[in-house]
């Protein structure tokens, strides 16, 4: 392969620093001779170690589910309702709404235990409980951030920053894909926009072809695939090659990563037009499968999405997000401060949308021979507080604030140890008190699990190697999750 290099009359400032970094769009301008191909797929890395899985389902609830009313029994914590809640918890303290001496707030569900694992879960959750044998619940995790959009950034980029590559950005960098026809990494946002928008699938500063791609289970499944009106097939390639062949020209005299990106995306939307739209059409499955769900083809909602995931990583899709923040009559944030957002209307409601089709999708694919190779995780940006927000002193609700010291999330498949639970919060649900994992140990242990090795999955930019888990020292993989 013939060595590429700047002519003189090219090589500008910005050109020269990336060639200098010898980043992953420069290092794939040296495979212009081999064709588009090579362009796209040179760079992509192998596996630092054997595989868990090939493939994982992130979702992601937008909002902070309350782990104290979902997954932590707090039997002192229920005992002492209403009672003043301890100095400690909040003299000196930073919260969203929280501004005075608060009470503490004791659930107001049952809890039981489940399965021969023995797991606690609310009565909110009986479908969760139903296949608690399978998940893995860490109730120990923690985060730096409080409030929603920079929390949900870096539960999914691992900052709090704009412009930071997401997980499934990463893993598609790392990995590639599996389908050439199909994008690696596919995000699903049934109902409601979240907070964090578009950065929490964005690829940041790694080459475009790596940006998630949104899909819907509602309408067309990918927004401008398909042919405009009057457009036919045979138009459209040579629409296309025009276009492509405009940006080759521009490629060759500029050498910018970017236009070989867009010159990736033009050539993945044409391969994706005959693949998507079966591949999205859930009417093909089975009358059991959409019971098992409670999914109803054409609806835009939180089962079609998980059943829509599975169908992604069985056709090789590496990476899926669902971003579920609720629906205008319930949502995550449950505060108090108005039935939409409240404990006793809003999260129940909630809990029918996601507690079925979580626990289908794991379900199914165990029953397909798919789980083992496939890693789901399940939770928010962060947890609840163990005290009553009554936000102005007169709310009508029941509602916590933002805690980012404590929150539950649980995992299966991808060669972790089902029927077990990780971590442990004092009396009250406050603070950890054995096995804190942050954020950045969370995405190490995915990204062990998907064969990478967090510490050497790295992109130099403006003369900087970053990486998902930050440069701070102390990050760990979780071991002992994995059988």
């Amino acid at each position: 392969m013939q060595k590429f290099q700047y002519p003189p009359s090219a090589m500008t400032r910005r050109h020269f620093f990336q060639a200098a970094g010898l980043g992953l769009g420069v290092a794939a301008l040296g495979a212009l001779d081999g064709g588009f191909e090579a362009v796209a797929e040179a760079g992509v890395l192998q596996p630092h170690h054997p595989p868990r899985a090939k493939s994982a389902i992130f979702l992601q609830m937008c909002g902070g589910p309350s782990q104290l009313d979902l997954f932590e029994d707090k039997p002192e914590l229920t005992a002492r309702h209403d009672q003043p809640a301890p100095a400690y918890m909040y003299e000196g303290r930073r919260f969203a709404f929280i501004a005075d001496a608060p009470n503490l707030l004791g659930t107001p569900y049952r809890f039981a235990r489940h399965g021969e694992s023995g797991a606690t879960l609310s009565e909110l959750l009986p479908y969760t409980a139903s296949v608690a044998d399978e998940l893995c619940f860490i109730k120990s995790v923690h985060t730096s951030q409080f409030n929603h959009a920079p929390a949900q950034l870096f539960m999914s980029t691992g900052s709090e920053f704009l412009g930071r590559p997401s997980m499934g950005s990463w893993v598609g960098y790392g990995l590639g894909s599996e389908n050439k026809d199909l994008p690696g990494f596919v995000v699903l946002v049934p109902r409601m926009g979240v907070d964090g928008g578009k950065a929490l699938w964005n690829q940041g500063f790694l080459p475009p072809q790596y940006q998630g791609v949104q899909f819907r289970t509602q309408g067309e499944a990918a927004p401008f695939v398909q042919n405009p009106p009057g457009i036919d097939n045979e138009r459209r390639v040579l629409t296309i090659d025009a276009i492509n062949d405009l940006n080759k020209v521009r490629l060759a005299r500029l050498h910018d990563p970017e236009i070989a990106g867009r010159i990736a995306a033009y050539e993945l939307a044409f391969r994706m037009q005959t693949i998507v739209p079966e591949l999205a059409d859930l009417s093909r499955e089975s009358e059991a499968t959409l019971e098992l769900y409670g999914a109803r083809p054409g609806a835009d909602t939180f089962a079609n999405a998980c059943l829509l995931a599975r169908r992604l990583v069985e056709a090789g899709v590496r990476f899926v997000q669902i971003c579920y923040r609720g629906s205008p009559s319930a949502i995550w944030d449950c505060h108090g401060e108005k039935r939409s957002a409240s404990l006793e209307h809003a999260l129940p409601q909630l809990c029918r949308d996601v507690d079925q089709p979580s626990a289908a999708l794991v379900r199914d694919l165990r029953q397909r021979g798919l789980l083992d190779e496939t890693l789901v995780v399940w939770g928010g940006e962060f947890g609840r507080t163990c005290m009553n927000e009554n936000r102005g002193g007169n709310a009508r609700f029941l509602g916590r604030d933002h805690w980012p010291d404590a929150s539950t999330i649980w995992m299966a498949g991808g060669g972790i140890k089902p029927g077990m639970t990780y971590g442990l919060t004092d009396e009250f649900g406050f603070q950890v008190v054995e096995n804190p994992v942050s954020m950045h140990d969370l995405h190490a242990t995915m990204l062990y699990s998907l064969g990478l090795d967090h510490s050497r999955l790295s992109y130099k930019f403006q003369g900087l190697d970053f990486r998902l888990t930050g440069v701070e020292p102390g990050v760990k993989v979780l071991h002992d999750l994995f059988t």
